[in-house]
């Protein structure tokens, strides 16, 4: 559902943050078939909001191609704060790993985790009751990544115990997803599920949206 929808709305609003891989090339017009994008965000959207239809749930796609943390947080009032969600999904990492290593002007400073903190921070100073969910970035040995392998893997550990230290600290439902693409290979080579080593393919997204949907689900959150 979309942003005519929020002040008519009966049921849970459900948030996803992050970057191309929740983007999923989604729209910013008035189209409903493209509010969602066609990523992960939009599969399990399409799941709670049929199994939810009587309570009217709104879901709500805000990742933006190319986005780092400190990019959610420059536009954290608008794109988060102001949609007041009842649950908030993020995801990101991968755009502060290809910055940094490019040594890009913009991306001198790895300040990866000192944004994401600061974005937690302030969501539960504004929104209290918001519950949250990090999700683990994840990339696969294929594409950009399999140009400095060794690097890439270092960096990507270090975010992912990053995240998982910070749902634990904030009371986060975490939600890994590189043992479920680590797993995949055994079926299909690394570029069948991320096609560039960062970004998933329709059964990538699949995959983490199964995934996702286990463990928001095991936590409880989505009863409360």
């Amino acid at each position: 559902m979309g942003d005519k929808d929020l002040q008519t709305r009966q049921g849970k609003i459900i948030l996803f943050q992050g970057d191309s891989i929740t983007d999923g090339g989604r729209s910013r017009n008035d189209d409903p078939n493209h509010w969602l994008g066609h990523g992960y965000a939009y599969l399990i959207s399409a799941k709670l909001g049929n199994l939810w239809a009587e309570k009217k749930p709104v879901f709500y796609n805000r990742g933006v191609s190319g986005d780092r943390m400190s990019d959610l947080y420059g536009r954290w009032n608008e794109d988060t704060i102001a949609l007041k969600p009842d649950i908030l999904s993020i995801l990101a990492g991968v755009n502060d790993i290809i910055r940094t290593l490019r040594a890009e002007e913009r991306g001198l400073t790895d300040r990866f985790e000192r944004a994401f903190r600061h974005v937690l921070e302030e969501t539960a100073e504004v929104l209290p009751d918001t519950k949250l969910v990090l999700c683990e970035p994840f990339i696969l040995n294929t594409g950009a990544p399999a140009e400095h392998w060794e690097e890439w893997q270092a960096r990507i550990r270090h975010y992912q115990q990053v995240v998982r230290t910070l749902a634990g600290e904030f009371g986060a439902v975490f939600v890994p997803f590189q043992h479920v693409l680590d797993e995949a290979e055994q079926r299909a080579e690394a570029s069948y599920w991320l096609w560039d080593g960062v970004h998933p393919t329709a059964a990538a997204h699949d995959l983490l949206a199964e995934q996702w949907l286990e463990a928001v689900t095991a936590s409880g959150i989505l009863n409360d």
